[in-house]
């Protein structure tokens, strides 16, 4: 579909993905863009530079994906919907009833609007960790549902709320699963943070980065900036009804992943390697590469930034943010 000219609300637009997905529809021809974010996770600082543009507004009565009538509000006079609103994998491990009335109940209370509102497209944040650990690689959208996490199991649960609501309404939506995200705007700091900031974070407190395992458990690292403009490819294509993986389908073992962050630090810290724990070994994916050609084909899209490109833009905005 066109976007020329349509207002677009982005749910948990002020997030990691968000902001992104907000700059990437600014850059383009839309309309209007309005932010719908708690900013539990979310932060304005992100949108600095997108709302100095006039199209660009923050949702002004806060924005929980938990609040019905809010969420209609917000709807009211918008002709698309990108859904990113989510808990985190680790942080729906240790509240996973959170999880359920976040991600699961929330993403239902976003269809139900959608439809109410008339809604013209839907583009839904889903993720890879639907997979699993991998049966093949790379793994194919008609790749198995293994996942054992609370995370994963929220996100299958949208994905057929999703089929669900096109069936029963037909409510125009495209899906999008995530390989491991990664740059600028994720969070650094938290208990719940990814990999490549714990591995940053150590060697900038010239600390030993650590490895669990022996290193060679494998995944698909994807920047955020090609992932922003997935959507906004997906926002603007003909494909209904259907998911797509969103990585570069490259390969990169966590020792692969550490070293290359040593060497663009320039660091000469040695990797301190850590056993699993009796049921991590078992718990944890150690393999996902997700296939890109299906995205590719119809969606139109390819990632641009490599892993090194990627990770030296991260550290770049790590030192520029102080």
């Amino acid at each position: 579909m066109k976007i020329e000219g349509k207002t677009v609300l982005v749910i948990g637009g002020a997030g990691f993905i968000g902001s992104h997905v907000v700059a990437e529809l600014l850059a383009g021809a839309v309309g209007k863009v309005v932010v719908y974010d708690n900013f539990t996770r979310g932060k304005a600082e992100y949108l600095t530079a997108s709302l100095k543009d006039p199209r660009c507004f923050i949702f002004p009565n806060g924005g929980d994906i938990r609040d019905v009538d809010l969420l209609n509000d917000a709807m009211k006079e918008v002709d698309c919907v990108v859904h990113l609103a989510a808990m985190w994998l680790l942080h729906c491990k240790d509240y996973p009833r959170t999880a359920f009335h976040v991600n699961m109940e929330g993403t239902f209370n976003v269809l139900e609007a959608c439809v109410k509102n008339q809604v013209e497209r839907l583009v839904y944040s889903s993720s890879a960790s639907v997979y699993g650990d991998a049966v093949e690689v790379p793994m194919t959208e008609s790749h198995p549902f293994n996942n054992l996490n609370f995370y994963g199991a929220t996100k299958i649960a949208g994905e057929a709320m999703c089929r669900a609501f096109h069936d029963r309404y037909g409510l125009d939506y495209v899906g999008l699963r995530y390989m491991n995200v990664y740059g600028p705007h994720q969070d650094q700091t938290a208990a719940y943070t990814g990999v490549i900031p714990i591995m940053l974070n150590k060697i900038d407190a010239n600390e030993a980065p650590v490895i669990n395992g022996d290193g060679s458990q494998a995944y698909d690292f994807i920047d955020v900036t090609d992932v922003a403009r997935c959507n906004a490819l997906a926002l603007q294509s003909e494909a209904c009804d259907e998911f797509y993986n969103v990585g570069t389908g490259v390969q990169t073992s966590i020792k692969e992943l550490c070293d290359l962050i040593l060497e663009l630090k320039e660091s000469n810290l040695e990797v301190t390697y850590k056993p699993y724990g009796a049921d991590d070994a078992r718990r944890l994916v150690q393999n996902r590469i997700g296939c890109p050609q299906k995205a590719t084909q119809e969606l139109g899209f390819t990632y641009e930034n490599d892993l090194r490109t990627g990770l030296q833009n991260l550290i770049d905005w790590r030192d520029s943010s102080g």
